[in-house]
């Protein structure tokens, strides 16, 4: 088949509706998992998906799986796609941008009058970001067998209502699980999220894998006390054992050879303006390449964080809540969207994805890759997350011939 191309018109619209659901008032989308925001734009999915001609399969995970059928259905499909769920006040690009991009491939193809010799299947992951729900990545890690279901079922938001109950309620829990067999190859089609590839003017992102993943929660206890006649020095005050911990976390993740580290959420307790804190509890989010230098920045971590405890008077406990091996992506599969670009006329980098995925569980059992494009201001999640039409077309457009390229590969054809 010859080259094709997305509809860059019906791209942009496809877009633009869907980030009504949960839209902010200054652009971007409060989407978190299993809200009502996100049960409405699923609905909105599957709608489009539907009118497509696309069969719609939904497991017990609630991940939805969007089938265009091939001509031989015997052969092992090849799958795409992303998550629909947001950060909050999050950017309306991330995740999104994988599933209307492959919701757009199947329009172009029905355009085209193509059929292919695999089924193709576009899949909305959920509760990639673990916003509302801890661990992320939930539904990839489920159905790719590295996450117990009933465990991840149990996981409670801060209002203590759980992630099985929740699914439940918005009408997106399968009876069933969904198993397509062996998938012929996985490409996630994605935002930057950083400022690469603008910095380089380059379009498409083609990158070799995705850095290892740690996440740990801590929680400091000290003595909650009046604001007013507590001397300085005999307080046990559990925000500034947060704040020397959290400037020495920075400190060391900018020491480190390539290994970020940040302090992302934070709950003091009680969170009053005239009472000394009692508890504090954070998150810190590690993540690198090189998996020895992501855990020695680790240790340092974990020792600091006792240090400070210490001579603060405080204690804190450090729980590591989750943890992900790096993903090196199929070489053959990245060769394909760089060689893909270059048909289409577009400049492509090499590159490493410093964001986790969803494609960082699928990886481990199915050739995969992903195709990125650039980030403006290398901002994301947040609301003023932008990406060009231009580069959203562009990356679709690689993405549809990609797809096309993989589903059309002959019997017997293996990305061992």
């Amino acid at each position: 088949m010859n080259t094709i191309h997305i509809n860059p018109e019906r791209l942009q619209r496809f877009l633009t509706e869907i980030a009504a659901y949960g839209a902010t008032p200054d652009g971007g989308v409060t989407r978190l998992a299993l809200s009502d925001e996100d049960r409405d734009a699923r609905n909105r999915l599957r709608a489009w998906f539907e009118e497509a001609g696309c069969e719609t399969k939904i497991d017990r995970m609630g991940n939805m799986f969007f089938v265009r059928p091939g001509r031989n259905r015997a052969l092992p499909p090849v799958m795409t796609g992303s998550h629909c769920d947001s950060q909050p006040q999050g950017g309306r690009f991330d995740g999104i941008l994988g599933i209307v991009g492959g919701l757009e491939a199947v329009c172009a193809l029905n355009d085209a009058g193509a059929t292919l010799e695999r089924d193709l299947i576009v899949v909305n992951w959920t509760n990639e970001e673990g916003s509302r729900f801890t661990p992320g990545t939930t539904g990839s890690g489920v159905f790719a067998g590295k996450l117990d279901r009933e465990t991840m079922h149990a996981l409670k938001d801060r209002d203590g209502l759980t992630f099985g109950a929740e699914l439940e309620r918005i009408g997106y829990k399968g009876d069933e699980d969904f198993n397509p067999g062996p998938l012929h190859a996985n490409f996630e089609y994605h935002i930057e999220q950083g400022p690469v590839l603008e910095r380089r003017g380059m379009t498409i992102g083609v990158p070799k894998g995705i850095v290892c993943l740690r996440w740990f929660d801590v929680f400091i206890e000290g003595v909650p006390n009046h604001a007013g006649p507590t001397p300085m020095d005999e307080r046990q005050d559990a925000i500034h054992a947060f704040a020397r911990m959290a400037s020495e976390i920075f400190a060391i993740g900018l020491d480190s050879d390539g290994v970020v580290a940040t302090v992302g959420e934070v709950h003091p307790s009680p969170n009053s303006r005239n009472v000394i804190a009692g508890k504090v509890h954070f998150t810190i989010d590690v993540r690198g390449w090189d998996e020895t230098e992501t855990d020695r920045v680790c240790a340092e971590i974990e020792r600091t964080v006792a240090e400070k405890a210490r001579v603060t008077g405080t204690t804190a406990e450090l729980r590591r809540t989750w943890e992900v091996g790096r993903a090196p992506f199929h070489p053959r599969l990245a060769s394909l969207i760089r060689d893909t670009a270059r048909e289409l006329g577009l400049p492509a980098l090499d590159m490493v994805s410093g964001a986790s995925h969803d494609t960082v569980y699928i990886n481990q059992s199915t050739p995969s890759a992903m195709i990125f494009v650039p980030s403006i201001g290398g901002r994301s999640h947040a609301e003023v997350e932008e990406t060009s039409w231009t580069d959203c077309a562009a990356g679709a457009d690689v993405l549809l011939n990609c797809l096309v390229k993989t589903c059309n590969d002959p019997e017997g054809a293996e990305y061992a």
